[in-house]
């Protein structure tokens, strides 16, 4: 019968059996609305009553229409009421040709601006165009409060059968709630969630909602400027948090909005000294115990905290007080949810079909098909969209490794060799270089970040030198290796001071980030507080040196939220932080302290050798047998600083440690001081050096090293003692 596969949600092309039609000298209308009766048709001020061919499907014969005219028509609904709309098949699909080609090899980088929900205005009729990619399907529909939900109602176009569907309907606003009807081949219909949603109901709800992503930014000045807080000789210190459980809301809610707290988070990070803010992923995400890790909808920001622009609203508040930041992103794998990207039309669309190549061992999540050219363009897309739209200054991509490596967590037979033999994802190889190649041309001074944890080679080296072109890469190892000697108790350290040399052997390797990460205050691990030997003050002594460690190696900074002041519980998503600790008498001392070291980093040039290997020398690392070793940074052509470890309760009386230069050299810090908590041992201000030969050199110092401490001096010559 006339229409069955309207009826049946079947139809790809509806546009083929409903809108207007030529017929000799007349115009023919047709529309389709399910469980009407009494329809009728206006064009031009012309009301006519429809009669009814068959499977709801209804006409009327008119002298003329005008290209730009677009009809209403009136139907009683099975409520009994009288209804009337603009008629969406009055508006044919306006998607480029272009667009759909450069999407299908790859290469329509702003995709978002294309596909997904986007209010808009035709012939001066308001309403939104929806696109989406769904080649395996046979029918796509849009739903919503605004057809009952209904799947038949609204039918998309599969444009030129190319697997990309429109529909533009008019009368819809901002804050429409939606999702795509797509019928299976096997004929089973599943609603789906925009994969291009720019905005998602809180979860557990899945509803897409249609939203404005413009946004009055005034942060020119920032961006103009961006080089001068994001390149390789920048200072840059990032503090990692997640939002939901920095802190909490006072009520019974469960979580706070971002303009609830943002003000308070940015002059927390502006007082400490940071740089930046990394937020864990704010992409939305159905488990909240993911903390944002298994994301479905890649470009919704988490309705959690707010909508799209109170996340505007704050980045913009972040750049107005000289703070970047960097957003977590996780194109290496999503979850199963089946409102999401998983089975999105009926097939592995999203991800590979083959569970040695689209299962996560790890996980029990999808793995991104990079191969194909469409989900390639859509991943590649949504790094685009954080940084084009939100204006974000950085990516920090998680996962790296298992996205490098056919074999990650794959035991033989397994996994599938490339098609060299080889372990390398080739894929994900041109994808990461791709990505970067565009991030960097398009916008300069943008960073991307690799979480990459094993030795791969080249991972910031540039894509000339045959590299993957990332900014920075978390150096593991140092992390893995100072974390196991600074929870030694310090009676063992003599043993495995290796642990603190080896990881310079490789410092400049790449251009690394110094992460101290919730990863390492989680799942049984203990706070950084609870890692260290000793009771409460010997804690807070090992933890004011490892900050020094950290602050004085070259590399760029990282650190968790809570860990400033030594929180002693590790980090629980489901609770904020415990910032009645923050005052206690020693973690307010601890926290002094961290502002301080992180100043001395921050202001003397240290940052300008983070990745340059003159920038840093040993001047003693054999003293294993007392936990001592130290070290000078440069700090320009003529200066640099020196910093002495004493990594036991022991104090050093009368230590001696030869230096390049005879002068005086001035105590700028010293862990052990009475503000910070420490026993106030100490070098009254400084030292003169001594024509006394140590460890090579002909001058030399004589300290007192206080027990568990760092002590920093800078070098001045004597007309310059202060």
């Amino acid at each position: 019968m006339f229409g069955d596969e309207l009826i049946n949600f079947e139809h790809g092309r509806p546009f083929n059996l409903i809108g207007t039609f030529r017929e000799k000298d007349k115009v023919l209308v047709r529309v389709f609305i399910p469980e009407a009766t009494d329809v009728s048709i206006e064009v031009s001020g012309s009301r006519k009553l429809s009669y009814e061919k068959g499977n709801q499907l209804f006409e009327a014969l008119f002298d003329d229409i005008p290209e730009t005219e677009h009809y209403r028509v009136y139907y009683t609904g099975k409520d009994k009421r009288e209804h009337s709309e603009i008629y969406p098949y009055s508006f044919k699909p306006e998607i480029s040709p272009d667009d759909i080609y450069l999407f299908k090899e790859g290469q329509l980088k702003y995709a978002y601006r294309t596909f997904g929900a986007h209010v808009e205005n035709r012939d001066g009729i308001s309403g939104v165009r929806f696109i989406v990619w769904a080649p395996n399907a046979k029918a796509v529909s849009v739903v919503g409060d605004f057809n009952s939900w209904d799947y038949r109602r609204y039918p998309m176009e599969n444009v030129n059968d190319s697997g990309i569907w429109e529909i533009f309907i008019p009368d819809l606003k901002h804050n429409a709630f939606y999702k795509y009807a797509i019928k299976f081949q096997n004929g089973q219909v599943e609603m789906k969630s925009d994969p291009f949603s720019f905005y998602m109901e809180k979860r557990p709800r899945t509803a897409s909602i249609v939203t404005d992503l413009n946004y009055d930014w005034t942060d020119s000045g920032w961006i103009q400027t961006r080089n001068n807080h994001q390149s390789k000789k920048s200072p840059i210190s990032i503090y990692e948090i997640h939002l939901g459980s920095w802190k909490r809301p006072w009520d019974n809610r469960d979580f706070m909005n971002i303009r609830d707290f943002g003000n308070d988070l940015i002059n927390y990070v502006k007082d400490l000294g940071f740089t930046h803010i990394e937020m864990m992923p704010i992409m939305e995400h159905p488990l909240d115990e993911s903390w944002g890790y298994q994301v479905v909808n890649y470009y919704a920001p988490t309705s959690r905290y707010g909508t799209p622009e109170d996340y505007m609203w704050f980045i913009n508040e972040c750049h107005k007080n000289n703070i970047g930041v960097i957003l977590d992103w996780v194109p290496a794998h999503f979850p199963e949810d089946e409102y999401g990207l998983y089975n999105f039309d009926g097939t592995h669309l999203y991800d590979h079909a083959d569970p040695r190549l689209g299962k996560h061992p790890d996980w029990g999540t999808r793995i991104f098909n990079l191969a194909r050219y469409e989900v390639r363009n859509y991943v590649l897309s949504n790094a685009v969209y954080w940084i084009d739209v939100f204006h974000a200054d950085g990516i920090r991509i998680d996962a790296v490794s298992s996205m490098l490596y056919l074999d990650y967590s794959r035991k033989e037979g397994e996994w599938i060799p490339n098609i060299y033999g080889g372990r390398e994802n080739l894929d994900s190889i041109s994808f990461f270089r791709e990505l970067n190649s565009f991030l960097h041309s398009t916008y300069p001074y943008v960073i991307t970040i690799a979480e990459e944890s094993t030795a791969w080679p080249g991972v910031t080296n540039s894509l000339e030198a045959g590299g993957l072109g990332f900014d920075f890469k978390w150096n593991m190892g140092w992390m893995h290796d100072t974390l196991e000697y600074f929870s030694l108790d310090p009676i063992y350290r003599k043993y495995h001071q290796n642990l603190i040399t080896f990881t310079i052997w490789y410092a400049f390797s790449e251009s690394f980030i110094l992460p101290l990460s919730h990863d390492e205050v989680v799942h049984m691990k203990g706070s950084l507080f609870t890692k260290m030997p000793g009771d409460e003050w010997q804690k807070m002594a090992n933890l004011r040196c490892l900050y020094a460690f950290m602050f004085l190696s070259p590399g760029k900074k990282l650190v968790f939220m809570g860990s400033e002041w030594g929180q002693h519980e590790e980090w629980n998503v489901k609770e904020g932080l415990r910032w009645e600790q923050a005052s206690y008498f020693y973690n307010a001392r601890l926290i002094r302290f961290f502002r301080d070291a992180l100043t001395l980093y921050t202001s003397n040039n240290l940052s300008i050798s983070d990745q340059d290997p003159s920038g840093f020398e040993w001047l003693d690392f054999s003293d294993y047998n007392q936990s001592v070793f130290s070290f000078i940074r440069k700090t320009g052509k003529e200066g640099f600083i020196l910093a002495v470890f004493n990594l036991t309760p022991v104090p050093r009386m009368n230590y001696r440690i030869g230096v390049p230069r005879d002068g005086f050299y001035k105590e700028i810090l010293n862990s052990d001081s009475e503000i910070y908590g420490g026993s106030n041992m100490g070098n009254f201000g400084g030292v003169h050096t001594d024509t006394v030969m140590s460890h090579g050199r002909n001058n030399s110092i004589n300290l007192t090293l206080p027990p568990l401490s760092c002590v920093v001096f800078r070098f001045n010559s004597d007309e310059d003692e202060r």
